[in-house]
């Protein structure tokens, strides 16, 4: 018998690379999720869920300009007390590139002062509580049981899309191949 659900990762993990959970994993913090990897090395890994809403906004959080108002996003299940971001501003002081055009982290005051001005949209950044974290070799284990698919589609404009629900289907369908019948999959098959 041929298992059509079971693949293998041909892509190691990466900075820049994407993280999409396969489409049966259990954990219910990763249910159909995108993971943008900031860092990969000998240490562990670590990145954001990029597609799943907080459903708060960052106004409620701190204080912005109410015209510019910003949606959070649940980073992962790790201190869900800390604020996170990416961006796309080169010029935003101590921000990490990610990959070309995108970064993550920085002078916060400086970014907020891009949000009250109107110059920093949901186009241009993202924001997340708590992040997903991996210790050494925990996330290469993850990989040789199939828990993840690891993309190298490396598009900031994907990741700011406004559909978050349907990014984990989209990012699946640019990988093409069978990978392109798992976005289709539903999420409880018994209700097919």
């Amino acid at each position: 018998m041929i298992d059509f659900f079971d693949y293998k990762n041909n892509l190691s993990p990466a900075k820049g690379m994407l993280l999409v959970s396969e489409p049966f994993l259990e954990d219910p913090n990763f249910d159909r999720t995108v993971i943008l990897l900031c860092e990969h090395n000998e240490q562990g890994s670590f990145g954001f869920v990029i597609n799943q809403s907080a459903n708060i906004s960052l106004k409620e959080v701190i204080e912005i300009a109410d015209s510019n108002d910003q949606p959070l996003f649940v980073g992962g299940p790790v201190e869900h007390n800390t604020l996170h971001f990416i961006h796309r501003f080169p010029s935003l002081e101590n921000g990490v590139e990610i990959m070309n055009g995108l970064y993550w982290g920085g002078d916060f005051d400086q970014l907020l002062s891009l949000i009250d001005t109107g110059q920093a949209t949901k186009e241009d950044v993202k924001f997340f509580v708590g992040y997903s974290g991996w210790e050494t070799s925990q996330l290469e284990e993850e990989l040789k049981i199939n828990s993840w698919i690891v993309s190298d589609i490396r598009n900031p404009d994907l990741l700011f899309m406004q559909e978050e629900k349907e990014l984990w289907k989209k990012v699946l369908d640019g990988l093409g191949g069978k990978f392109s019948i798992y976005s289709k999959y539903p999420s409880d098959p018994r209700l097919n």
